[in-house]
């Protein structure tokens, strides 16, 4: 029987190479979207040498971390990431086996580990760029140390590996925190149980009943007398193990942030996505179209900012976002119990929430994935747990841990908002109760349990329409798996445009409406596509779908208006403008454009009146600035425009662009040498600019330094080649000093 594990193990990892394997040909093996994107990108500056950082996290840290040493050790080899998370995956299949062996029987462990390592979604997010390996890994590892303090293994260093386990598990899933509260009563009440061994009284092991025993009383509860001063101390070394690894994090995030965060700081707008008015129990952005995990911490930050008027730290902007929920649940308290309840469907649902990328859209490459997605779900896992939990209620008083960690798991995630991968660490629980409901009724001493308990005509029938209830109830369409394989391709085509790989992007967001055709983010993003590609009367075109779609839509009424000015129609550009500052009044790059596009109409005060608004939501906006800046110098108020271009400068010390323009205004001013000056220092920022290059070739040529110049003008042309105002003053040059 020892050597079941380890057949759990290989069975598990043989099947996720395969769907490695599989995956590999398709788009989504190197394209990361979402929160792998920025884990990755994370990772890559702590492989680099930035190990501590510069702010609070906001996400959890622990898989960023792990993804980094994989970067140092092996560099960016997604192939060895995915080949390791693997090895993670199937050991977590290894630890539920040897938890449903000491927990119930060998059997009940085998199908457990067996049942985890086919089951479809851990299958998909065990080669994902996400941290659902690690959460499965440490929730199957406490259970397993657990299951060993049942058995009477309630020593120092079995507490303290719980506590270590129940630490990392809480930097990688922030609402972990809540096993946490249940493992402390753990402590408190558990006294050790020496010599358990098995779950039915007088076995030898599973469905094997010495002589002697009695069928009657299938389970037996053990006890034992430990000194009370034996309770405290395995709290102690509990809490020891926690703090080993939840304190460091503390410390940190206390020296860059002030405060005391004791993982992250992103209670407050998780807890307000999943708790207001127009909440469907789901994920919403902030800012609606704006899901992306780069946004998170910025809009949450911005929008508390502008509602308080001053600059928040971390903690003030959790804080408000916790008070704006608990102001809808206390004044709304019947639509937050109808939410509450539709959040409860969906934890218990067949179908998968996604929050970036679906197993569905996957399942279309791995064979994995298409099989087992026939019965790796909610729909057939929660009515077997129930059928587990019956049979085993006799063992309530020793499994409580069991019930109490999965009800509280379940209520935190309730709590905010559902997502597949949330609820996925409640898995484990079912597993193992549903593998005791598959196998223990068929041993006889069970069997004669459950004839005793269905003898009652009422309790019979009471038991069924429970049973047929949760079925029915778990089953109950509530997602589209369409729309989740449309939010999948509109998420590919979006991380496909950031690489620049814009005909590739259109594709996957011309299936996204294909499949979905009433789903607007896909329509808007496939216009930033087809604009990004140059197709600009095909990109209008679909920011108008979006808006037919959605009218206070204002990220598409924001990209219409910048496609429509870069169309040349400034007038029509406008009116979306000012459409999409009334749905976002917030929004810095609105206020610039609107300002571009008036001055582009001629309507100079307009403009440099928008561009003050965009500096007063932000200071720090540098292409604010700069266009303020220049305009006050076409108008005469030189000492203001300047003062705008060097904050620009100042604000951005990074960037070649406000350098450029102070050169060129000192230029105009036949100020040669501190013109001159600026685009030298433009180009240590940006060598490879050939506006810059030639614009400093003229200054110099200007001081006479002709031959400095020469060679300024000659890399302009190499740059680009069709820089005829180069070739110009390259030939001129040339002429010079041939006399």
């Amino acid at each position: 029987m020892r050597a079941l594990p380890a057949l759990v193990f290989v069975i598990a990892f043989v099947v996720r190479l395969v769907h490695i394997w599989q995956i590999k040909p398709s788009p989504f093996f190197d394209v990361l979207l979402g929160d792998a994107g920025g884990y990755d990108e994370w990772a890559r500056r702590l492989a680099g040498g930035d190990w501590i950082g510069s702010d609070v996290f906001y996400q959890a840290p622990l898989y960023p971390y792990f993804l980094g040493v994989l970067y140092k050790l092996f560099g960016h080899d997604l192939l060895i990431v995915r080949i390791c998370q693997a090895a993670i995956g199937s050991a977590s299949c290894a630890l539920l086996a040897l938890a449903g062996g000491r927990l119930f029987s060998p059997r009940v462990g085998l199908i457990a580990g067996l049942a985890l390592a086919l089951y479809a979604p851990a299958v998909f997010f065990d080669a994902l760029l996400q941290k659902s390996v690690l959460d499965m890994f440490f929730v199957c590892l406490s259970i397993w140390l657990v299951s060993r303090i049942l058995a009477g293994s309630s020593t120092r260093a079995s507490w303290i590996a719980l506590g270590l386990a129940m630490g990392a598990l809480a930097l990688t899933r922030e609402n972990a925190l809540s096993f946490i509260a249940v493992i402390v009563v753990f402590a408190v009440v558990q006294k050790g149980s020496e010599g358990f061994r098995g779950v039915l009284k007088g076995s030898d092991g599973f469905g094997k009943v010495r002589k002697g025993s009695n069928p009657s009383e299938p389970f037996r509860t053990l006890q034992n007398h430990s000194e009370p001063f034996r309770t405290f101390q395995n709290l102690g070394w509990f809490v020891v193990g926690l703090a080993v690894v939840l304190l460091p994090v503390a410390i940190r995030n206390y020296s860059v942030g002030g405060g005391l965060y004791l993982t992250t700081s992103q209670f407050g707008s998780n807890f307000y996505i999943g708790n207001h008015a127009g909440a469907d129990g789901t994920y919403a952005s902030i800012r609606f179209g704006r899901g992306a995990p780069e946004f998170e911490r910025q809009d949450a930050t911005e929008v508390a900012e502008q509602a308080v008027g001053r600059s928040l730290t971390p903690s003030e902007v959790s804080a408000y976002w916790t008070d704006r929920a608990l102001l809808f649940i206390t004044s709304q308290p019947a639509e937050w119990i109808a939410l509450t309840g539709r959040k409860i469907r969906l934890l218990v649902n067949r179908s998968e929430m996604l929050d970036t990328e679906s197993q569905e859209s996957y399942a279309e490459w791995s064979w994995p994935l298409r099989i087992g997605g026939w019965i790796g779900h909610f729909g057939v896992l929660v009515p077997l747990a129930l059928l587990g939990v019956m049979v085993t209620w006799p063992e309530r008083r020793r499994l409580w841990i069991l019930y109490a960690m999965a009800i509280a798991y379940a209520a935190s995630v309730v709590m905010f908002y559902v997502f597949a991968r949330y609820r996925y660490p409640l898995v484990p629980f079912l597993l193992l109760f549903a593998a005791a409901g598959v196998a223990l009724p068929f041993d006889s001493t069970f069997r004669e349990y459950l004839a005793k308990c269905f003898a009652q005509g009422s309790r019979r029938w009471q038991l069924a329409a429970i049973s047929i209830a949760v079925t029915i109830f778990a089953n109950w369409p509530v997602l589209s798996s369409t729309l989740m394989m449309a939010i999948t391709e509109n998420n590919l085509g979006t991380a496909l445009q950031d690489a620049k790989r814009y005909d590739e992007a259109v594709v996957h967001h011309e299936r996204a409406v294909a499949l979905q055709p009433d789903y607007a983010p896909a329509y808007n993003n496939l216009g930033a596509a087809l604009r990004a590609a140059g197709r600009l009367d095909e990109a209008v075109a679909q920011y108008q779908k979006a808006l037919a779609l959605k009218p206070d839509f204002g990220n598409a009424s924001y990209n219409l208006a910048n496609a429509l000015l870069e169309r040349g129609q400034a007038g029509a550009s406008v009116d979306e403008f000012r459409k999409a500052i009334q749905l976002t009044p917030d929004s810095v790059q609105a206020h610039n454009n609107l300002g571009i596009a008036l001055a582009a109409k001629g309507d100079a005060a307009g403009a440099m009146a928008e561009f003050r608004a965009a500096i007063a939501l932000d200071g720090t906006s540098v292409q604010a600035h700069r266009n303020l800046g220049n305009m006050l110098v076409d108008r005469g108020e030189r000492a203001e425009g300047m003062a705008h271009l060097e904050r620009a400068v100042q604000v951005a010390p990074g960037e070649a662009d406000a350098l450029f323009d102070i050169g060129s205004i000192l230029l105009q001013e036949q100020d040669f040498k501190g013109a001159a000056g600026r685009f030298q220092a433009a180009l240590q920022i940006k060598p490879d600019s050939p506006e810059t290059l030639n614009n400093l070739g003229i200054a110099f040529a200007n001081q006479g330094k002709i031959a400095d110049a020469l060679t300024y003008f000659e890399r302009a042309l190499s740059l680009r080649p069709n820089f005829n105002d180069a070739r110009v003053n390259r030939d001129q040059a040339r002429a010079v000093l041939k006399k």
